[in-house]
């Protein structure tokens, strides 16, 4: 197999037969001509059950997850949802980690038992803790989401799939942080990885997308709506019936993306490794959370399962109102949500992207701050931490 970059840039992006352009055509259109009542021409009809922009990036997706097969989705909440329907029912136990995305946590908080399903929320870098969850609930589905969202924690995903295979029980993991560059999930055991991809793999900040890599022969182990027991094949049929599908720009985009990935994922931790190192000497920060610090609980098993430690760095300082200062005097980070683009994004959890789950046991800590480090200089980063903290200092 040809390495990770190549396959990155190389992987659907066959230039055209046509005009020989090193780029393929963007396929826009929403239909196509059938040869006849009963045969399409290449196997596309309508643009919601398959396009050949998006199977390109999704054949590409694929190969550097290490699965069998992709399926791109309008937002990363939606992969969640369409996964969660497929692979549980019900009545069915999810486990989950204690430390997850907002929107996820919203899912899972609300959304899910709502739906008759239950939901029970644990320390997932605690082994021990999840064998005792499985044995207990009979869960059908354990969601793992390493590094977590926002305060780093990390989960060894080989020992978590071990035990919850063990117990009978699925494993997703959410690989929006880490990324294919520094883990491959799959490569470890788990049976389904899911991305927002709005993020690393989109990289600018300029397009919604989501994204569910499967493990190879991945069996629902019944036969489903699809008149298969694939877990592919299923996906796809519900994608299809709800329409839960992307428009072929932002797949367009997305695939674009992927072709720099390596590159922009590297240099982004390059830098956080630094300004996490600048930011433990701030007076003004009681903690600084990254994994790539020796003092970081996670920091082991970060150092054998990934293959670097992120651009994302999330740090406690004394107070709320400290927090409020410092995210609204950056100049160079820009107080936003979201993360993974070029630009470096400082945000305050609890009153954005975890919002929803300030009022639960869920919150992210109220003094807490979340960096997403992009690809400026990491010296003129540092400074711009540096002069905020210097007017919280003051305030």
């Amino acid at each position: 197999m040809t390495g990770f970059s190549t396959r990155a840039v190389q992987t659907g992006f066959t230039p055209d037969p046509l005009t020989g352009a090193v780029v393929p055509p963007l396929t826009l259109a929403s239909t196509f001509v059938l040869k006849d009542i009963e045969n399409s021409a290449e196997g596309y009809d309508y643009s919601r059950s398959g396009n050949p922009t998006r199977d390109a990036y999704c054949s590409a997706l694929a190969s550097l997850e290490s699965g069998e097969a992709a399926k791109a989705f309008p937002s990363g909440l939606s992969a969640e949802d369409t996964l969660i329907r497929i692979l549980t029912k019900p009545g069915d136990t999810i486990l989950y980690g204690k430390d997850a995305y907002g929107g996820t946590g919203r899912l899972f908080t609300w959304v899910l038992p709502h739906e008759g399903r239950t939901t029970l929320r644990i320390d997932t870098t605690n082994v021990a803790e999840i064998r005792a969850a499985l044995e207990q609930t009979k869960a059908t589905l354990l969601w793992l989401e390493t590094p977590s969202n926002p305060q780093l924690e990390i989960t060894d995903i080989a020992a978590a799939v071990d035990v919850a295979h063990k117990a009978g029980a699925r494993v997703v993991v959410d690989n929006t942080f880490a990324t294919p560059v520094f883990t491959r999930p799959i490569e470890l055991g788990a049976d389904v990885v899911v991305h927002s991809t709005t993020k690393f793999i989109g990289g600018h900040s300029d397009l919604v997308g989501g994204a569910a890599i499967f493990a190879p022969n991945l069996s629902l182990g019944h036969q489903g709506l699809s008149e298969t027991d694939s877990v592919v094949e299923e996906v796809g049929w519900w994608q299809n019936a709800v329409g839960c599908v992307p428009g072929p720009f932002d797949c367009w985009l997305a695939h674009r993306g992927l072709r720099t990935l390596n590159a922009r994922v590297r240099a982004a931790n390059a830098s956080a490794q630094k300004v996490a190192e600048a930011l433990t000497e701030f007076p003004l920060i009681e903690t600084v959370l990254y994994p790539g610090l020796p003092g970081h609980p996670g920091h082991d098993i970060a150092a054998r399962q990934m293959g670097g430690f992120g651009a994302i760095i999330s740090f406690i300082v004394g107070s709320r109102e400290t927090a409020k200062v410092v995210c609204e005097n950056t100049s160079i980070f820009r107080l936003a949500v979201s993360l993974g683009a070029a630009e470096s994004l400082i945000e305050f959890p609890n009153a954005m992207t975890h919002a929803s789950l300030a009022a639960t046991s869920d919150a992210a800590p109220a003094n807490l701050i979340r960096l997403a480090i992009g690809l400026e200089d990491p010296e003129d980063l540092i400074e711009d931490l540096r002069q905020a903290f210097d007017k919280a200092g003051r305030a």
